[in-house]
């Protein structure tokens, strides 16, 4: 019997370790010969094709940064969150949703169909509702699909719409969560603003567009940093004081994403969208001016010295893409679009997958110094790469 037990002991010693090391060394497996490609097509389908395998079989990202003892992380169910999932899936959707179009891929479109099918039943309805404003992100994803009829979710939408009004504050803009609310995420641009945006035109619902614009121009005046029109990571709505960092990478893509996405949705005779466009301007001056020599940007992208992050070079250049659709971004904007996707075929595995994103981040101004994998990275990639109007010419 002791012998036994200390063989079980031992066995349980050696699974712990193999928890640990195992995606150690994966991650340095994979790593070996990173950033082959060398054309812009053949890495546009390497990176579309993993993203189309990840769509239905999207992979856990991890909540905490912790390497050593990741068992007891996961028996205390703190090493993912569904809510992460929300928004690394919502990219995947949206950016193979443009390339399927584009390309008239119609294995794609039978991914976001079987994706389509598992999130919601035959009414229209969420198979499991969303919990947090994350999922508006989502529901935005599938309002832009072309290969499915987005008014058969309504139901679905109609839940997001009435789920957001739930956390409309007293200042009248949406919280990240009813339990911060007294904070404005930057996060929380990105996730409603287009699906606000989106659902307000389709169903002649004004005041979603209104409660968008809304969210944009407050942050703007209260989560900007002057003179750089830098987001912080959040603000406190009421005395206004700015949180975290000006200049987090990703804090800079979730803005980038509301602003872009809604201006987009916008019809050209709106009365908003020169507002939006003079916001744009302003976004692209302040992300090309801290756009790094490789073409990237870093995770504190004012800081020479921090890490590089492929999440924020993803969505600032997909955005500095749609930007130079304006004639006066036009020049500036394409060659800095066209620089982020130079610097990411150097960072892509031979798999197709993008490498080096910041992981997810643990509370205002707490972020994580790992970098690996990101679904929602490879999202952006997709959607940088497929928008119509791309030049597929490299820097």
């Amino acid at each position: 019997m002791p012998l036994l037990c200390c063989l079980l002991l031992l066995a349980a010693v050696v699974l712990i370790i193999l928890i640990d090391a195992i995606p150690i060394f994966a991650d340095w497996l994979s790593r070996i010969r990173i950033g082959r490609y060398r054309d812009l097509k053949e890495w546009n389908e390497s990176v579309t094709q993993r993203g189309a395998q990840w769509l239905n079989r999207t992979p856990k990202m991890k909540v905490t940064d912790n390497t050593r003892l990741v068992v007891i992380d996961m028996l205390q169910g703190n090493y993912t969150k569904n809510a992460i999932q929300h928004w690394q899936e919502a990219a995947l959707l949206i950016g193979l949703s443009e390339y399927a179009d584009k390309n008239q891929d119609r294995d794609i479109e039978n991914e976001i169909r079987k994706y389509v099918k598992a999130k919601f039943d035959s009414g229209g309805n969420w198979v499991v509702k969303p919990r947090h404003i994350d999922g508006a992100i989502v529901a935005y994803a599938v309002m832009k699909q072309q290969c499915i009829d987005p008014d058969g979710f309504k139901p679905a939408f109609d839940y997001i719409w009435e789920f957001i009004q739930e956390h409309i504050g007293d200042d009248g803009t949406v919280m990240y969560r009813k339990s911060m609310k007294n904070y404005r995420y930057v996060d929380t641009i990105g996730f409603v603003c287009p699906f606000l945006v989106a659902y307000g035109l389709r169903y002649d619902k004004r005041e979603c567009v209104e409660l968008a614009v809304r969210q944009l121009v407050e942050y703007e005046r209260h989560g900007m940093l002057d003179h750089h029109y830098l987001p912080s990571h959040a603000y406190h709505v009421d005395h206004k004081t700015p949180l975290g960092l000006y200049g987090w990478g990703r804090g800079l893509g979730w803005f980038a994403i509301g602003l872009m996405d809604a201006w987009r949705e916008l019809p050209a005779a709106h009365p908003d969208k020169p507002l939006l466009e003079g916001m744009i301007t302003r976004f692209a001056a302040a992300s090309l001016a801290f756009q790094g020599a490789e073409g990237n940007w870093n995770w504190t992208i004012t800081r020479q010295e921090s890490r590089a992050d492929s999440s924020a070079t993803a969505v600032l250049g997909w955005f500095l893409g749609e930007a130079s659709h304006l004639e006066h971004l036009a020049e500036a904007c394409s060659k800095g679009s066209q620089r982020a996707a130079s610097y990411l075929m150097k960072v892509t595995r031979r798999s197709g997958a993008v490498d080096f994103s910041q992981g997810d981040t643990k509370d205002i101004g707490v972020y994580s110094m790992l970098f690996n994998i990101l679904p929602f990275t490879q999202g952006f990639c997709i959607r940088m790469m497929n928008d119509k109007g791309r030049d597929q010419v490299p820097a």
